[in-house]
């Protein structure tokens, strides 16, 4: 397996979960990665799966081609799982260099994005041409690439992300948790896990705070960090809500501020299936979230969680005002518990994962799959 970057996120927690999920008698995983290091790729470590840190010091990198193709070479793996674009297009060019002939399959981590220019599909397709399958974690992400890129239906398999169970957290420690982060006594806690990025649209938050009256504003905890920390911030100070926020940076114990919150909101503009939605919905903490790709699918509105248009702030604080209702948050949270468990075990996203490899490593298999692609091409 394969990824450019190992930061804390969700396509690198699915990479981690993937790699302790297979079976270690069926299956020898390795994971190769390019790009900053994290706590992800010590657990990796500590699992027994070896661990190939290739250091790429540019965009063109001579001498990181060259690991790259020696690692392949010298590993003579079967398959290789890429888990971007960048991994996926470097895959391409060692394992040309190589010598070898690993099976490749690709993935879509994502929804319907309108913000990725025309060359990101135009080499897209060129990679999806080259695989045996693509693997998307949501049925609008597979159906959004096929068409962009003109690849078949049937090139793809969509595999719904895992999440771990934890027991329920007694109520001495979710006190103790949410006072250990400095929530205030007697109001409503709120959370958002994820990157400060543009696609995650936590100013839509920011401004959803800003129209509730302040004894309605719950207080947000931001867990995460990215390159838009400033002006979020900025932002925040420009709502005259600067004080209802609390900016936390990266954390490994989300699962527990997931279970000692009252709500999570992930407002993106884009998304795939969100493991930070997954896992508030396995901590029995309800979720808002803008109703957008694989969010529509894993949340059903009023009923595992409560859903919003796109960039509405308006809509986003009328949700969040409804978190006030106790009986609400409680139902949500039991529902949404109850589908996490009966949909998205770590075993079924082996299980399913390893079914695709299966596949994808029968000779006829291989075939097929380029025989579709070139006929596609053709048209």
């Amino acid at each position: 397996m394969v990824i450019d970057s190992m930061e804390v996120g969700g396509s690198q927690r699915q990479v981690q979960h993937l790699l302790e999920g297979l079976d270690k008698e069926q299956w020898q995983p390795e994971l190769a990665y390019f790009r900053c290091d994290s706590f992800l790729v010590d657990a990796i470590r500590r699992s027994g799966t070896p661990v190939h840190y290739l250091p790429k010091r540019s965009r063109l990198d001579l001498r990181f081609l060259i690991a790259y193709a020696r690692l392949l070479r010298d590993g003579n793996y079967a398959l290789v799982h890429a888990y971007s674009l960048t991994a996926e297009l470097w895959a391409l060019l060692a394992r040309a260099f190589s010598g070898r002939r690993p099976v490749l399959v690709a993935s879509e981590r994502s929804s319907v994005r309108h913000d990725r220019p025309a060359w990101y599909w135009w080499l897209k397709r060129i990679v999806l041409g080259r695989s045996a399958a693509v693997i998307a974690n949501s049925r609008a992400g597979a159906h959004s690439t096929a068409r962009r890129t003109g690849m078949p239906d049937a090139l793809f398999a969509t595999i719904a992300n895992d999440v771990a169970l934890p027991p329920p957290m007694a109520a001495d420690s979710r006190a103790a948790t949410r006072e250990s982060i400095g929530a205030p006594n007697g109001r409503l806690f709120g959370l958002f896990v994820g990157r400060l990025v543009p696609v995650k649209n936590v100013a839509c938050l920011v401004r959803a705070l800003g129209m509730l009256a302040p004894g309605q504003r719950p207080w947000i905890a931001i867990v995460g960090d990215g390159p838009l920390r400033a002006s979020i911030e900025q932002l925040a100070a420009d709502c005259d809500v600067a004080s209802d926020l609390c900016f936390l940076g990266e954390r490994e114990d989300a699962t527990q501020l997931m279970e000692a919150a009252d709500f999570l909101v992930l407002p993106s503009h884009f998304e795939g299936l969100s493991n930070a939605l997954l896992e508030a919905m396995a901590a029995r903490c309800p979720v808002i979230a803008s109703a957008v790709g694989g969010s529509v699918e894993l949340i059903n509105n009023g009923q595992t969680g409560l859903l919003f248009p796109s960039d509405d702030a308006g809509a986003l604080a009328a949700a969040i005002a409804r978190m006030e209702e106790p009986a609400l948050r409680s139902r949500l949270a039991d529902a949404a518990r109850q589908h996490v468990e009966q949909h998205h075990s770590q075993a079924a996203l082996a299980a399913a994962t390893a079914a695709v490899y299966e596949r994808c490593l029968r000779p006829a298999s291989l075939a097929d799959a380029r025989v579709m692609a070139h006929a596609d091409r053709s048209r």
